[in-house]
């Protein structure tokens, strides 16, 4: 087999979604009607305290029961309500023309009178949608963290406490997909929040508490004990241009329901160790276990978010073999490619050119079983522990070559553009959408000069704003053409209405064209 077929196979392999894995916030209670928190303050606060003596270690002795630590937790936890307002959107289908594509979108009378007097297609009504969840208090003038999809898309969000009767409006700070964190504010002052705990303390069968707004309920406590740590589960997306999404749940036997999305896990300590966001069910109801992103990652992102608007990601710059795609091949397929089976690490199989790997000296084949001292058993806690730092920041990376093990320190982390420049939300970003060029063969096979495939689409401006689906080719924006990415984001930044020009190749022959408005912050973004 050649090895791009090989190749092929492990890519499929690696995104092939987990059965029977369901985001319950994402269902929750829906219906239709027509650098700042750290522990240490210089002014009194009334703040959720951890009990006395506690240490929230996981080694400490846990209470005889876990009174104090729930009533902590339950005035730090807070019950989000979201509504999505009706709107109207354009389906892009204004077109058909019997010549070809090609000479429709490059020939000199394409933007003829027909063309501009289509007024952006039919319209159709998306009906509002009401829905609930839960968040965590985190300092004591109103920042709350929640799940992304807990407030994605939502035109209004309302926060209760659970020791008040009153309703707060909360603004959106900011939000991570690639995580499905996010971060709200409501104006005051005085209020109860949790401590950050630390989740590398976390242990395997310590006891924790789940607290939430479940079903819809006042604030409910639950406990269990954690039965994984590190765990993949493939139900996260980044809603950009890439699909970067970060999985290293803690798992645990606690219960949780609709609803309980982006409440606190807790140790016995009271004290913040994750943010409870799916379940693993059947019927999208408790059936056993539940995954809660750690803390440790949810103070690097909140504080990105605070400090830059959006999260400033860094990457390693490795491509690997996932545990699934290992698994489902032969022995020979593994050899061709140069993977072994049953490797304590992660195993390279590419490295990205002008990476912090390739400036490391790394090398296909290389197997990585550190970071910064860190033992890395598989790609989820590699994923992780590289998520905790920024671009610029330094890393030590131990790996195996031919049996002997190497530590290279210093090892400095760059962005996605390949420096450690800091990045800003651009308007390409607030598309929502993973996207990518069509390479000169598949232009050729669809018989255009060039285009941007849209792979997905998430929270955002196509979302919000059009009914595009998946699978759209862009080929201009207004009057320009668009063979690039880069050149798409260019017209983005320079114009705020844009018309999406482009086709759905599955469909025939008919032209789409979508109008936008790129300006402006409704996509919570």
């Amino acid at each position: 087999m050649k090895f791009k077929q090989i190749a092929a196979t492990v890519a499929i392999s690696a995104v092939t979604a987990v059965a029977a894995i369901f985001v319950y916030g994402r269902y929750f209670e829906k219906s239709q009607p027509g650098a700042f928190q750290n522990g240490s303050n210089d002014t009194p606060v009334n703040y959720a305290r951890f009990m006395p003596g506690a240490s929230g270690n996981a080694n400490a002795t846990p209470p005889s029961d876990f009174v104090t630590a729930a009533k902590i937790s339950v005035l730090g936890v807070v019950h989000i309500k979201t509504k999505i307002n009706p709107r109207q959107v354009s389906n892009g289908n204004n077109l058909q023309r019997k010549r070809s594509i090609l000479q429709d979108l490059f020939g000199d009378d394409f933007f003829g009178d027909e063309f501009n007097g289509g007024g952006g297609g039919r319209k159709y009504y998306i009906p509002g949608q009401m829905a609930s969840g839960s968040g965590v208090l985190i300092s004591d003038d109103g920042y709350i963290v929640t799940n992304n999809h807990v407030i994605d898309d939502a035109d209004e969000i309302s926060v209760t406490l659970s020791n008040e009767n009153k309703t707060y409006k909360a603004k959106l700070v900011g939000t991570d997909p690639s995580t499905d964190l996010a971060v709200i504010k409501i104006t005051g002052k005085g209020f109860p929040y949790l401590m950050y705990g630390n989740s590398d303390n976390v242990e395997i069968g310590q006891w924790v508490l789940a607290v939430g707004y479940p079903l819809n309920l006042d604030a409910t406590v639950t406990a269990g004990i954690v039965s994984a740590k590190s765990r993949s589960i493939g139900i996260n997306k980044s809603g950009g241009r890439l699909n970067n999404a970060i999985e290293s749940f803690i798992q645990t036997d606690a219960a949780v329901n609709q609803g309980n999305s982006g409440g606190a896990l807790v140790n016995t300590a009271g004290e913040l160790v994750g943010i409870n966001s799916a379940i693993a069910s059947p019927t999208g109801s408790y059936a056993g276990y539940s995954y809660a992103i750690p803390v440790n990652l949810i103070k690097k992102v909140v504080n990105d978010i605070l400090k830059y608007g959006n999260v400033q990601r860094a990457y390693l710059g490795v491509k690997y073999a996932a545990p699934s795609a290992i698994a489902s091949m032969t022995d020979d397929q593994l050899k061709e490619i140069g993977v072994r089976r049953d490797v304590n690490g992660v195993q390279i199989t590419e490295v990205v050119n002008n990476s912090s790997a390739a400036q490391a000296g790394l090398r296909s084949g290389d197997v990585i079983t550190r970071i910064n001292g860190v033992t890395i058993p598989g790609p989820s806690q590699m994923s992780e522990q590289v998520a905790r730092y920024k671009p610029g920041d330094k890393i030590s990376v131990t790996y195996q070559r031919d049996n002997k093990e190497y530590t290279v320190d210093n090892v400095i982390l760059r962005n996605l553009q390949g420096n450690t420049d800091v990045v800003r939300i651009t308007a390409l970003d607030r598309l929502g959408a993973d996207l990518s060029e069509l390479s000169k063969d598949e232009a050729a096979s669809i018989g255009v000069r060039g285009g941007v495939k849209v792979n997905d689409i998430g929270n955002g401006i196509l979302k919000k704003q059009t009914g595009m689906a998946p699978g759209f080719v862009i080929l201009k924006a207004g009057t320009n053409a668009v063979t690039s990415v880069t050149a798409l984001s260019s017209i983005l930044e320079k114009q705020k209405n844009v018309q999406l020009v482009g086709f759905y190749p599955e469909r025939g022959g008919n032209i789409y064209y979508y109008n936008i408005t790129t300006g402006g912050g409704a996509e919570n973004l």
